[in-house]
């Protein structure tokens, strides 16, 4: 057992940082990321413990000349540093699809998920600083939520558990194993919800499992399945990704969300998280951009098709023919985004990851929005090589 559990931790570099703190006296940090990794390694049937960084790319910002200097990196420190103290407060249940502002929990969801998106960039600062109250704020949030969330197997309302994943990502491997167990007991009963949702339904898929309900389980699938590095269900989720690919972009690459929604908005929500799975497959050395479906459409052919619009070199009057009468209410509820012409800038995020899958994107994200959002300048701080 202890040679296994030394192969698993071989290159990773939450055990660098505990063999450097062991030199001065830590033994327990390193005896703690050893049985962490030993309980993984009881708990996954499918792969031994690995390290941990399977999407974003930066393992080593821990200096403080360059959290000094990148002014990204100090911004999202000092945002979470306000919030080191902070004490959970988990829902057991989102929901936000469907509801306007003030209607039902709405309210309460999208506040509760801020917390998701405060472990995610905790486990950011924790990677570029070291400093072990980032480690413990994850800790404490990502316990507290996984032991009382309840999965509903809706993607819209649980779309942002993608920053959960990445924050387990980041941190697996130095987590107190309790915190390791309860996560990886949730993440496989959410990832698995979702694909025995989807195998059940008939084929061709069709409605909400063609649509961009279907992006967002997808991702969901995929980021759990590469963060568990659990074979069987990375197979499951490049088929998956591969079929919806076909159900979803036609072979001139535009979108069945722009037919269903005539809306451009609602291309880039359903392009967003096919892309950010893109990048969790990527770490993992697997090209998914230019996966060719039956059809032969392809992730890369959606994006070539939607460049124009964010360019500026064509525009669209938004949901003027939509078919889903929830766009209608939204309009006249005064929201934004949801009536005139398409803002390109509404594209910043999606083409600023897919600069992370392909350079040749850069050039769009950087012209939409001078820098990405303050997470993944951290996470993934070079462009696609």
């Amino acid at each position: 057992m202890a040679r296994k559990v030394g192969t698993a931790l071989a290159g990773n570099p939450a055990i660098t940082q505990a063999k450097g703190r062991l030199a001065r006296g830590g033994a327990r940090t390193l005896a703690a990321a050893c049985f962490v990794s030993a309980g993984l390694a009881a708990l996954s049937a499918a792969q031994p413990a690995r390290a941990a960084m399977n999407f974003c790319a930066a393992p080593a910002l821990q200096t403080s000349e360059r959290t000094n200097s990148d002014p990204g990196v100090k911004a999202l420190v000092a945002e979470v540093q306000a919030h080191v103290n902070d004490v959970p407060h988990p829902l057991a249940r989102l929901h936000t699809e469907g509801t306007l502002p003030h209607e039902g929990i709405y309210d309460q969801s999208v506040e509760a998920e801020k917390e998701l998106d405060l472990m995610r960039n905790a486990a950011l600062a924790w990677r570029a600083t070291s400093d072990d109250r980032f480690l413990k704020l994850v800790d404490r949030f990502l316990y507290a939520w996984v032991t009382t969330y309840q999965p509903s197997f809706n993607p819209i309302d649980e779309t942002r558990f993608e920053a959960l994943i990445l924050a387990y990502d980041m941190t697996a491997s130095a987590l107190p194993v309790k915190t390791r167990n309860a996560t990886m007991l949730f993440l496989n009963k959410f990832a698995n919800g979702y694909i025995q949702q989807v195998d059940a339904q008939p084929r061709p898929l069709k409605g909400t499992f063609a649509n961009n309900w279907q992006s967002h389980r997808v991702k969901l699938i995929a980021m759990t399945a590469f963060t568990l590095d659990n074979r069987k269900m990375i197979a499951t989720a490049q088929r998956l990704f591969v079929e919806h690919i076909g159900d979803n972009v036609a072979p001139d690459g535009s979108t069945l969300d722009f037919t269903e929604r005539d809306a451009l908005h609602y291309v880039t929500y359903d392009l967003q998280p096919l892309v950010t799975a893109a990048l969790a497959a990527r770490r993992h050395n697997r090209n998914w951009l230019p996966e060719r479906a039956a059809n032969g459409a392809t992730l890369a052919s959606a994006l070539d098709w939607l460049t124009p619009y964010a360019l500026g070199e064509k525009t669209h009057e938004e949901f003027v023919h939509s078919s889903v009468p929830f766009d209608a209410k939204r309009r006249e509820a005064g929201l934004p985004g949801y009536t005139g012409a398409w803002d390109p800038k509404n594209a910043a995020e999606l083409f600023h990851l897919a600069a992370r899958l392909d350079g040749r994107y850069a050039p769009i994200a950087l012209k939409l929005a001078p820098t990405p959002p303050a997470w993944l300048a951290v996470c993934l701080p070079l462009p696609a090589r």
